[in-house]
Order: structure tokens, then C-alpha cells, then sequence
């Protein structure tokens, strides 16, 4: 049976960012599909694989784990085919491979690519920053993000926001709504910072059936309809025009496509 959505759980006995940015690749070649991804980090015992693993089965996910303590991997392994829940190692085999060739094991230590320097706190601190800038919550933020994103809703502005911090850029982002005044901010900041992002209506729309349908509503409301769709396209596109930002089409493209591309202009 198809499914518009699927929950992946992160497994790790460190942060999760491994797991998450494979998901995340993964993800990108479902588009529109949504993959709704659960991190669950620094597991150092049974219970909370345990406590994960009753999650996962509950919503019929999958299990993303990189576990590189021994002990924690085996019982995840035995665990998920007791309770047949789908779960996949990514890093266990890999350092199988290299402990055969090395002759030697592995250190067994999580989190040892995550060398505490000043680029990981940068990190940190740019995750932090779109969490609580996110949609606008608060909107001294544009002035103090490197990089401001305006759009209308499913345009990808928060997965944008979040690949953007684990580039070390602090990232706000702002709706574009027909019945909001946009905020003030956005007009007095440098215009370099900020970006639009705008989309096909014919994309737009299977996203917002999508959407709805993975939230229980019928596709037919009108946040998914052609015409007002095209309505905010032209509100959106008139607030750029008027801020005078970059404009990037998001139409079928990967969000780490669109980071790129976005980095690229904001290092020019």
C-alpha cells in the first residue's frame, strides 16, 4: 500500500547529524512525498532504544541508526526483527569493512567527528537561529540572520533554513502572506540577504494536495487551489520585486540544490 508520508527515526549514541543528513538525501528523491524525520540522539542504553523502537512501530516507521557502540547496535538489530520494525545500519558495515582491512577495531567512541572547534559551536549556534527566527516568530531576526528567506508557504523555507545552519549560516525566514503586511524589517535590511523563492503553480499545487491528504484533509481546501495559489505568487512576487532580492524558482529542486545555489550568491 502507498503512503504520502513516512516517519524515519534517527538513531544515534551521538548528535544524529550523520543519520539525519542521509535521511535527508534520501528524502530528495521522493519530492513531494514527505519523510517526516525524528531525531532521537545520544542513546547510551537499551531503554531508550526501546523507547524509540515502540515510537517507530506505533507509526509504521523506519529506523535509521549509527550506532557505533557495539553492544547498543547488536541490540537494536535483535530488537527491530522481535518486534518487525524496519531498521538500517548505516555506519556498521562500513566500519566492518574498514576494521578487516585496518586488522585492528575501531575505537568504538560516538561522536568523534564532532571535533568541539569553533566551526561545530558556529553550528550550533546557526541551528539555533532558525529554530527560533523560523516563520517569522520573531522578526528582529532578519537583521541579524546572514541570510533572509521570503515565500509563500511549501516553498521550503524552513528545510532551506535548517541545511543552510549546517553550513554555519544563521538563516531567518518570512511567509509571504495576501492578508499579512510583511514586516518592516524586510524593507530596511540589505537586500543581498535576502532571497525569494517562488514556484511553478502547477508544483505548488501537488505539494499542498500532498500535504493536506498526509494531514487527514480533503486536497480540495482552498490553501491548495490553483487560484489562490496564483494569488499569493503575485503578492509574493511583488514583495520581491519591491525589496529588490534575488529571486530563485524552487520548481522540482532538491532543498540541498537550492543551498547551493543560495550560498553561491551569497559568497559573490
Amino acid at each position: 500500500m502507498s503512503q504520502s508520508s513516512v516517519t524515519v527515526y534517527v538513531v544515534s549514541d551521538s548528535a544524529g547529524d550523520t543519520g539525519e543528513l542521509a535521511v535527508r538525501a534520501a528524502a530528495a528523491q521522493f519530492h513531494p512525498l514527505t519523510v517526516q524525520i525524528r531525531r532521537a540522539g545520544f542513546i547510551q542504553s537499551p531503554e531508550g532504544i526501546d523507547a524509540v523502537l515502540t515510537a517507530a512501530g506505533a507509526e509504521r516507521g523506519i529506523v535509521l541508526y549509527t550506532l557505533v557502540i557495539p553492544e547498543l547496535r547488536n541490540y537494536i538489530v535483535q530488537r527491530a526483527a522481535q518486534l518487525q520494525i524496519t531498521a538500517i545500519d548505516l555506519l556498521g558495515s562500513l566500519i566492518g569493512k574498514l576494521e578487516e582491512r585496518f586488522g585492528t577495531e575501531s575505537r568504538h567512541e560516538p561522536g568523534l567527528n564532532h571535533v568541539l572547534d569553533a566551526d561545530y559551536f558556529r553550528k550550533v549556534e546557526a541551528v539555533e537561529f532558525a529554530v527560533r527566527y523560523d516563520d517569522a516568530r520573531d522578526v528582529t531576526g532578519i537583521h541579524k540572520a546572514d541570510i533572509v528567506l521570503v515565500g509563500v508557504s511549501r516553498t521550503s523555507k524552513t528545510p532551506l533554513s535548517m541545511v543552510l545552519a549546517h553550513k554555519m549560516y544563521k538563516v531567518a525566514n518570512v511567509p509571504l502572506v495576501p492578508e499579512l503586511v510583511p514586516p518592516k524589517e524586510l524593507f530596511t535590511v540589505s537586500r543581498d540577504k535576502v532571497v525569494g523563492l517562488t514556484i511553478r503553480t502547477d508544483a505548488l499545487n501537488v505539494i499542498r494536495k500532498e500535504r493536506l491528504k498526509a494531514l487527514g484533509l480533503p486536497d480540495t481546501a482552498p490553501y491548495a487551489t490553483a487560484e489562490r495559489i496564483e494569488k499569493e505568487l503575485r503578492h509574493a512576487r511583488e514583495i520581491m520585486d519591491k525589496i529588490g532580492c534575488v529571486v530563485i524558482d524552487v520548481s522540482n529542486k532538491a532543498v540541498e540544490e537550492t543551498a547551493s545555489l543560495i550560498m553561491e550568491l551569497i559568497q559573490r
